[in-house]
């Protein structure tokens, strides 16, 4: 069996619990096991608080995962310096006390001290006023790049000589104090932190990234056979879904597997990652993957590997221990509610899902909306109706008509017969053939001659002089607990060309038979007569200027101790944002919306852009701000803790900036869709 490291981190991609060495001896004696360290406890009691952190286990024994682990597998100790009490220093039991003013509050307020102010009032003092009592940070321990550094929150306004004063205080009271850096956690941060002297070291969240070498992304457990590929030859190579796949990179999509690792690190919005979370299976980064030995020593056995928020691991399994495994966790099988076939207009998007009478759920019309106009229409009419949410003029098709073109060219009939073929069912290159074929009869079959003059007289009238943009809405897509990212394919027709308008249509209604698709319902026990497909239409622009996707809640603190959007975005339109080729990078930041400052922290910055340069503007980024928070709050009721969630809620949002409506303006945000999040975070547990 091989464990993998540790890794430690502040900026990453995972919740984290690692552990550093070192045992505590007596007071006041040498720590065995590392010469010259001298611990401050004298017991193994729980400790409130050390002025001094003397040794490894000193630090362990208050030392928690930070609150916002975007780097994965960081240690975090609070410190708070009271220039007060003649800049009295503090470390502070991070687990007992979570947050600065916890602590502060019980030990720092009342007697010869002055008292500590209410939450709300010390929240806006302590991180923002120049005339602060308290200097609060933290030091962390990375373990995969073995850096310990001093940093503070995100949107903490401190000057350079404040921080300069935290820092030598606390490098002096610690053993690590040698090795100490100041890590800036935002752009306004490192802005003031080239303000330091020059006696104090800076390292970047880039110079962190580069020591670690294993991303967890979707945390769990899985059973298969480890099965090495390309991602480039996935489009002619059959995964089974009793498959553990090491990949050199992410794909867009895959089909079902027990777990995947890439050896390129991947962004949490990922469509695979996205699926893994759906699927609840592990998914991971590990540098080297590919040649990794301990991985090629179990190439094409059985193996179990475990993805957890600080190590991995992998052992061979038997095979009776793993169809045990497989039994234990099929998952619970989806039934697709009968599809509203009595619905055959073609609806302007504001009018597919109205608002629910006072006191009915929200999320109930969602559901009876998605009868008629699946998922996608579904949500869309919803931001339709926020005036903070910018969004292109739409309108949508009803299932009625991919219904009536299955059953008039006898696809339903087709598709029967394939369900009842046993090799369609346990050969995949069988079934990747059969659905090709009916795929390609989809293409060329005739469309209903009523429907055609219907639809042009819509685009007429409300469209005329753009191509259109025919986006797939199903009703087994974009919905709570079946994401099915990345499952089916929009397409493009112009009406000037007729033709082509059709083929445009006929294609998307065929991506609901692709091969990846197909499994991804029949691992879910969807019964494949069930899924309609509506359309969601409006004018397509051929070109953008950035496009990404983003997070309405900070999936690295689930505790939502530090709330923010999570955004990854890339210049131009050609790239795709969520699986990048090899070696290209998104602009990756969180943005601490709520936060007075609105610090911007960014963990990845695109290779396509020069630099020191950002995909977004400023400006920008509050525009999108001020749309995600708006988006966040509206599907609150039918998503977050009022509609049953256990607490942590996001959307995951897709957007676009274009300036093809005002040319020679600055770029134009648009949100092009927006679903529930699957995850509880960027390292979600799977089960």
């Amino acid at each position: 069996m091989y464990k993998g490291t540790r890794i430690t981190s502040i900026l990453a991609l995972a919740l984290l619990a690692s552990a550093l060495p070192g045992a505590c001896g007596g007071g006041g004696s040498e720590d065995p096991g590392v010469a010259g360290e001298v611990c401050e406890r004298t017991d193994d009691k729980a400790t409130e608080f050390l002025k001094r952190v003397g040794c490894a286990a000193d630090f362990e024994a208050l030392a928690s995962a930070p609150i916002d682990a975007s780097l994965p597998g960081a240690r975090s100790v609070k410190v708070v310096l009271d220039q007060a009490d003649k800049n009295a220093l503090y470390f502070q039991n991070s687990v007992l006390y979570q947050i600065h003013y916890d602590f502060a509050s019980s030990h720092l307020s009342g007697g010869d001290l002055p008292i500590v102010p209410p939450l709300a009032e010390f929240n806006a003092t302590e991180y923002f006023t120049p005339d602060r009592r308290f200097v609060l940070g933290a030091v962390t321990h990375y373990e995969g790049p073995d850096a310990w550094v001093l940093e503070l929150s995100p949107y903490d306004t401190a000057p350079a000589d404040m921080i300069a004063t935290l820092f030598r205080a606390a490098k002096a009271a610690t053993f690590f104090g040698a090795k100490l850096a100041f890590h800036p956690t935002s752009e306004a941060v490192a802005a003031e932190a080239k303000k330091l002297p020059a006696d104090i070291p800076v390292v970047s969240t880039g110079d962190l990234y580069a020591g670690i070498d294993y991303q967890p992304l979707s945390l769990g457990t899985a059973v298969g056979r480890l099965h090495f590929a390309k991602a480039a030859d996935l489009d002619s190579e059959y995964l089974s879904h009793q498959d553990i796949v090491v990949l050199d990179e992410a794909p867009n999509d895959i089909s079902v597997v027990q777990g995947i690792i890439t050896e390129e690190f991947q962004t949490p919005l990922s469509h695979i990652n996205v699926l893994s979370q759906n699927r609840r299976t592990p998914n991971m980064g590990l540098r080297n993957a590919m040649n990794h030995p301990d991985l090629l020593a179990l190439k094409d056995k059985l193996v179990e590997l475990t993805a957890g928020p600080s190590s991995w691991s992998v052992r061979e399994v038997t095979q009776a221990e793993a169809e045990a495994f497989w039994e234990a966790h099929k998952p619970t099988p989806v039934t697709l509610p009968e599809m509203d076939l009595t619905v055959t207009d073609l609806r302007d998007i504001e009018e597919v899902t109205p608002d629910p009478p006072e006191g009915e759920p929200l999320r109930d019309a969602i559901k009876k909306a998605v009868l008629a106009f699946g998922g996608k229409a579904a949500h869309y009419s919803i931001l339709a109706r926020i005036p903070e949410v910018p969004i292109l003029k739409a309108f949508a098709i009803p299932v009625y008509y991919y219904d009536q073109f299955m059953k008039q060219n006898g696809f339903y009939d087709q598709i029967e017969a394939l369900l009842a073929d046993p090799e369609f069912n346990t050969d995949a290159a069988t079934r990747d053939e059969k659905l090709k074929e009916l795929r390609d009869a989809m293409k060329s079959a005739p469309i209903d001659a009523d429907f055609q003059e219907l639809l042009r007289a819509k685009i007429e009238a409300d469209y005329p002089g753009h191509a259109i943009r025919f986006r797939t809405s199903t009703n087994s897509e974009d919905l709570d607990g079946f994401p099915c990212a990345g499952c089916y394919d929009s397409h493009t027709g112009d009406p000037t060309d007729w033709p082509d308008v059709l083929d445009a249509i006929r294609k998307t209604y065929a991506s609901a038979w692709k091969l990846r698709t197909f499994d991804e319902r029949t691992f879910y026990g969807i019964d494949h007569r069930t899924i309609g497909m509506a359309l969601l239409a409006h004018n397509n622009f051929p070109s953008e200027e950035a496009n990404g996707v983003a997070v309405t809640n900070n999936p690295f603190d689930t505790a939502g101790v530090q709330p923010a959007f999570y955004v990854n975005v890339q210049s131009g339109g050609d790239v795709e944002v969520v699986a990048p080729p090899a070696g290209v990078t998104n602009d990756g930041f969180l943005y601490f919306f709520s936060q007075p400052n609105q610090p911007i922290t960014y963990l990845t910055h695109s290779s396509l852009v020069p630099e020191g340069e950002t995909v977004l503007s400023t400006a920008q980024v509050h525009q999108l701000g001020v749309a995600l928070d708006a988006i966040h709050d509206r599907f609150s009721p039918a998503y977050g803790p009022a509609a049953g969630n256990d607490g942590w809620y996001a959307m995951d949002v897709e957007f676009k900036f274009d300036d093809d409506a005002n040319p020679g303006e600055p770029p134009t945000l648009y949100i092009k869709q927006a679903r529930p999040y699957p995850g509880r975070g960027a390292a979600s547990g799977a089960q």
